[in-house]
């Protein structure tokens, strides 16, 4: 396999920072000789949080790859789709009728999928970040991921949990009106039959009835429930800590990557998500001097600290500067064009990022690498 290591350039770019701590904004289409590169994502309403991380930390990527002044340049356009599958594909079609030659998106699974439909129709190269149904990239070959899967989430949760926690007794917890919880749900239930842990409760909410969990969290504790597996978003799991304090019950809580955000959640009291543990390819605590070079620069930027959903996204950006300069690639090629060159590159090369490192891709779009486990203390992620 072709090896494509991109820590000299990240340190490259990470060294002219200084002279663009002050452009948070998007690059725009000032450069007739640059790829411009789309992103798509919730800029606004109930998952801004994923949306403008995915923006900022594509933007860091592209400013830094710019900053090196090499024959690649990037231009950067992003569409708000506030989570929406249709609006997502209305942001799609402004992006190709601003140019756009590669997607960077979209951001959740939903709008992804719907995307990624029209993308594979046009022959247009997407690399999501962040979305993670394995309904995303089945049957086109031109869609890839750089998260893992909901299925790879819901095993990994349950191998953890017998390697670490075997005794528990556990309750989920989970949506079951959308493909990302039920997916993860599916997974992990059948992991942990298959590996003898015990469920002693399940219970399920959807959209509509996901602002009280008192009938949910009083049978789970009915049973002698002692680990609560979450595999949801953080809006809900913020009400559900909240409720579980509220009528003292206490068990480890255990949940998954849609619930990174819940820490910068307005209004929530982190104290709630002491002892949490969930899943992620990214830790901001991380001691490697290119995730530390990362989360110092967003910081500066935007003045929080980056979820995984900007780290995926700006590993995003370098995958794709990759495989243009493998490819050979030129800012006038069609995107048509572009997508069978990267096409071709991202299924043979190796990368090293920010989420992982010997990242590949199979034909059929999936990333192999390996979630880890963090858990929140004091309001920040470690290794538990």
């Amino acid at each position: 396999m072709k090896k494509r290591n991109v820590c000299a350039v990240a340190m490259a770019g990470a060294m002219c920072l200084s002279l663009l701590a002050g452009c948070g904004g998007e690059s725009g289409d000032t450069a007739d000789n640059a790829f411009k590169i789309g992103v798509i994502g919730p800029l606004t309403g109930d998952n801004a949080i994923y949306g403008n991380a995915v923006k900022y930390g594509a933007q860091i990527a592209v400013d830094e790859i710019n900053a090196l002044g090499g024959d690649i340049q990037l231009a950067l356009k992003s569409e708000d789709d506030v989570a929406a599958a249709d609006t997502s594909v209305n942001a799609y079609n402004t992006l190709k009728d601003w140019g756009m030659q590669v997607l960077v998106g979209p951001t959740t699974s939903g709008s992804s999928i719907a995307v990624a439909s029209e993308a594979n129709a046009d022959r247009m190269f997407m690399l999501t970040p962040s979305g993670s149904s394995a309904d995303i990239t089945e049957g086109k070959d031109n869609v890839f991921q750089v998260c893992f899967t909901d299925p790879n989430q819901g095993t990994a949760a349950a191998d953890y949990i017998s390697e670490n926690m075997p005794d528990s007794k556990i309750a989920i917890i989970y949506q079951n009106d959308i493909d990302y919880s039920q997916g993860i749900r599916n997974t992990f239930a059948a992991e942990a039959k298959e590996k003898g842990l015990e469920i002693v409760s399940e219970g399920t909410f959807t959209a509509d009835t996901a602002t009280d969990f008192s009938v949910q969290l009083t049978a789970a504790q009915a049973a002698g429930a002692d680990l609560l597996f979450l595999p949801i978003y953080y809006q809900e799991a913020s009400v559900i800590l909240n409720q579980a304090k509220t009528m003292g019950f206490a068990p480890t809580v255990f949940g998954v990557d849609g619930m990174d955000g819940i820490l910068t959640l307005p209004g929530f009291d982190t104290s709630l998500a002491e002892g949490v543990m969930l899943l992620t390819p990214f830790s901001a605590d991380a001691e490697d001097e290119k995730t530390q070079n990362f989360v110092s620069e967003y910081k500066e930027r935007y003045g929080e600290v980056p979820n995984q959903f900007a780290a995926d996204a700006y590993d995003a950006v370098y995958i794709v500067y990759e495989g243009l300069k493998a490819a050979g690639c030129t800012a006038d090629m069609s995107y048509e064009d572009i997508c069978e060159a990267l096409v071709g590159q991202i299924t043979t090369m190796t990368f090293d990022g920010l989420t992982g490192a010997d990242m590949t891709w199979t034909a059929t779009g999936e990333v192999s690498k390996a979630p880890m486990a963090v858990v929140i203390e004091n309001g920040t992620y470690v290794l538990p």
